[in-house]
């Protein structure tokens, strides 16, 4: 089978993944299949659960409600986490599910969202983020799921960056930097053996002077501009991490 079988439909199942194992679907997924795609008894998917690679599955119909799935083989081997963490301030409904389904194409592997003086959004639903995160490794061929991680204060995660986050670098995405120009800085990232990589992204407001003033006077934090252009958040993030991957990243 191809690298990437795109025209085949992608489960993601919270189950261990096996040769020959035979797993019952809950009712959403039956519905899913049966009811949405209208797949039928004898046909094919292709089933994931971020750990054990990408299989072929066999649906077993039991009528319109019921299904399961037999494993039949292998298709692809289980890839690394990747390890890019992408921070960001919430912002409201729709464009945060798009923001979320981008980060997960663009490669990060962790979303870890912050609450910052000017964020928009005061909660945050994390069980549709992660519904959005599963949509999109879904949609996209990607096998090592993206974990969402607990939102927190800017402030806190900063505080205990060091600790949590060893040698891990942030570049911290400021619309006040005198250059327009991000790629000088990350090419010499790169050519002095790129450490593990944060990137963060501000809400629609942009980060607050005391924000930047914190930022800028820690040591794991790299200031980068995103062009000559004002961007709404969620394009950003598509800007940031598109220009860390070329340069920086895992688009080698």
């Amino acid at each position: 089978m191809a690298k990437y079988e795109f025209n085949m439909q992608r489960l993601f199942l919270r189950h261990i993944l096996a040769d020959g194992a035979r797993i019952e679907t809950d009712r959403g997924q039956a519905n899913y299949l049966l009811n949405v795609l209208r797949l039928k008894d004898g046909d094919y998917v292709l089933v994931f659960n971020g750990s054990d690679g990408e299989w072929l599955a066999k649906i077993h119909s039991g009528g319109r409600r019921e299904c399961a799935l037999q494993l039949m083989e292998r298709t692809r081997e289980q890839t690394e986490p990747n390890n890019l963490i992408y921070m960001f301030a919430p912002l409201k409904h729709a464009r945060l599910d798009y923001m979320v389904q981008k980060a997960v194409e663009m490669g990060a592997g962790s979303l870890m969202p912050v609450m910052t003086q000017h964020t928009q959004a005061s909660r945050v639903n994390v069980e549709r983020m992660e519904a959005n995160v599963i949509e999109a490794a879904e949609q996209c061929g990607v096998l090592s799921v993206p974990k969402v991680l607990p939102p927190q204060a800017l402030k806190d995660a900063l505080t205990v960056w060091p600790e949590a986050h060893p040698n891990r670098k942030l570049l911290f995405c400021d619309e006040g930097e005198e250059t327009d120009n991000p790629l000088l800085t990350l090419v010499q990232l790169k050519e002095s053996g790129p450490p593990p990589l944060a990137i963060l992204i501000g809400p629609e407001g942009g980060f607050s002077e005391d924000e930047r003033t914190l930022l800028k006077g820690l040591d794991f934090v790299t200031a980068i501009p995103l062009g000559p252009r004002i961007l709404r958040a969620d394009t950003a993030a598509v800007a940031a991490l598109a220009i860390v991957q070329a340069t920086a990243g895992d688009w080698k």
